[in-house]
């Protein structure tokens, strides 16, 4: 069984590179046309010759972090910490405010 590990490890190296090639913008291939880079990927992907110029030289990688081209995160608040949530459920419901209070007033 481990004497078929090599060839599977090319094998997903090889049909990765090849996928990331087509998935990648045309702005964002470097040195040669998109096209040249699929036909470049598939002749030498048996020796890894090809997925490896292609993840070493043909796409323009962004620093870690970076995030996207101008888009901002979102940062997730847990909605009893999201005062606009809790607003908005205020405002949903604003009878509960007050059976609240008859409740609390007719307990004492």
């Amino acid at each position: 069984m481990l004497r078929y590990l090599p060839f599977l490890l090319v094998l997903a190296v090889w049909i990765y590179a090849f996928i990331d090639v087509l998935n990648t913008p045309e702005k964002e291939v470097r040195h040669f046309p998109k096209v040249v880079w699929v036909i470049l990927v598939l002749l030498f992907g048996e020796v890894l010759l090809g997925p490896i110029a292609w993840f070493v030289t043909g796409k323009k990688r962004r620093a870690p972090g970076a995030g996207g081209a101008g888009r901002s995160r979102t940062q997730w608040v847990a909605p009893d910490d999201n005062p606009e949530f809790l607003k908005s459920l205020k405002d949903e419901n604003p009878d509960d405010d007050e059976k609240k209070k008859r409740d609390r007033g007719s307990e004492s």
